[in-house]
């Protein structure tokens, strides 16, 4: 059963690859998984017609500035709405809990608004701000759980000791949340690399879009070969399976620790 159900996972894997390598004819023609000659080349025309270097840089740029302020803010937030006792600190995790309920598009308008207003649109620095303030929500709410779980004890020892509250969060929380943290940026990277749409309505300069966006190149009229558009996508996936694959140990560890309880 669960062979079964990691071929059907595979399959869309294994058919983009496959398609990468063929003719457009042969790709067409269904006619077999396998191709009767690889056709490498499709890697260069993806890479070098439709400007993919610009738009993964792009993306690697966005994503891990995007994953690095979630981080930043999230562990902080989520480390004083665990420990800190101040009022109405189940308010504001009520507040957190319902703007994750609110559909992103619903937000687009006045997010939009509000970039336009700070002369921000169609720029890098408006594009990761929307990233961030999209992903802290849920990156506080899972840091939150984590330290939840976590003993006092240490803390309270270093308190005694005389180390301030931010030498504790630095010197003995953070080091301890690892595992969390390394959860909150698989999730929050992988939803960094695949938005879409706040790109194609924030973004009208070529230069700047993410990978995601560029990907609608290769799906028009002057590019209509199939097989090239596969090659760019298997380029895209690429850094995604290599960054799961260095974090997989880290992510079991999160999740086994309490990071998603």
């Amino acid at each position: 059963m669960l062979v079964t159900a990691a071929l059907t996972a595979l399959f869309p894997l294994l058919w983009m690859v496959s398609g990468s390598l063929q003719t457009q004819d042969e790709l067409l023609s269904g006619d077999s998984l396998i191709p009767s000659v690889f056709h490498w080349q499709n890697y260069a025309t993806a890479w070098t017609d439709g400007d993919l270097g610009t738009y993964l840089f792009n993306s690697v740029f966005y994503t891990l500035t995007a994953v690095l302020g979630i981080l930043v803010v999230s562990s902080m937030a989520g480390y004083v709405l665990a420990r800190v006792e101040f009022w109405g600190r189940g308010f504001f995790t009520f507040v957190i809990l319902a703007v994750m309920i609110i559909p992103a598009p619903a937000m687009f308008l006045a997010q939009y608004r509000l970039l336009l207003d700070l002369q921000l649109t169609n720029s890098r620095v408006g594009y990761i701000l929307i990233l961030i303030t999209s992903g802290v929500p849920m990156a506080t709410l899972i840091m939150r759980s984590f330290f939840v779980s976590q003993p006092r004890e240490l803390e309270e020892s270093a308190a005694l000791d005389g180390a301030s509250p931010l030498r504790i969060f630095a010197s003995i929380i953070l080091p301890l949340a690892r595992p969390g943290l390394a959860a909150v940026a698989v999730i929050q990277g992988l939803h960094a690399w695949n938005e879409y749409l706040m790109a194609l309505v924030l973004f009208d300069d070529n230069k700047l879009m993410p990978i995601q966006r560029g990907l609608t190149s290769f799906n028009s009229a002057e590019t209509p070969q199939q097989q090239i558009l596969l090659a760019a996508t298997v380029i895209s996936v690429v850094p995604v399976i290599v960054f799961y694959l260095l974090a997989q140990r880290n992510i079991v560890n999160g999740l086994g620790a309490g990071a998603l309880k």
